[in-house]
């Protein structure tokens, strides 16, 4: 992996547990040279990953909507801030640039995100793989909600193991770099698109 996509609040959340496990994300990213793409802000969980990863020396990939640039407070010390026309072109671009997606806690624009990546993987559009920071306990009720709609026949148990939890960020990085896709999945060629 060499580039991470990381979807997180711009806000910080209550306590200091969430800034805490988005410094240690954005620090070992950099220790294992991963570079870093995210929405581009310099408030909340989005600029602790990100400093984080700068402070450790690694490389930040800032994708901000041109919409958002104030209200988010774009993050002015990236050397490479795309700013693009829309949602839709900052997410395509994030997950063009990116080998991998991970959420920290975040709001509905966190989950909308993530959910996105993840049915892109289940549809085959691409083979990276997702998961979760699971900080605090902050997505064990989603987990618990998910495996519910496995057992209600709406999600199939391949296409719900794909969203990978993790502890720690040591944890979630290892699972992710060692995650195959289900063989289930047909992967869609390029020109099929």
């Amino acid at each position: 992996m060499r580039r991470i996509c990381v979807f997180c609040g711009s806000s910080a959340g209550r306590g200091p547990a969430y800034l805490h496990a988005a410094e240690q994300l954005g620090l070992l990213m950099a220790r294992r040279g991963i570079g870093l793409v995210y929405g581009g802000a310099s408030v909340g969980l989005m600029g602790a990953v990100a400093n984080a990863v700068l402070a450790g020396g690694g490389q930040v990939t800032g994708v901000i909507p041109q919409a958002l640039v104030a209200r988010e407070v774009a993050h002015n010390g990236l050397e490479d801030l795309r700013i693009v026309g829309s949602m839709h072109e900052r997410k395509a671009l994030m997950a063009d640039m990116s080998d991998a997606f991970i959420a920290l806690p975040g709001g509905i624009g966190t989950l909308e995100e993530l959910f996105e990546v993840w049915t892109w993987t289940q549809l085959g559009n691409h083979a990276k793989p997702c998961g979760v920071l699971n900080v605090n306990g902050f997505y064990s009720t989603l987990g618990t909600f998910l495996d519910h709609v496995v057992a209600e026949g709406f999600l199939k148990p391949a296409h719900r193991a794909i969203l990978q939890v993790g502890q720690t960020p040591e944890d979630l990085l290892d699972r992710l770099a060692q995650w195959h896709p289900p063989q289930e999945t047909k992967w869609i060629a390029q020109d099929e698109r």
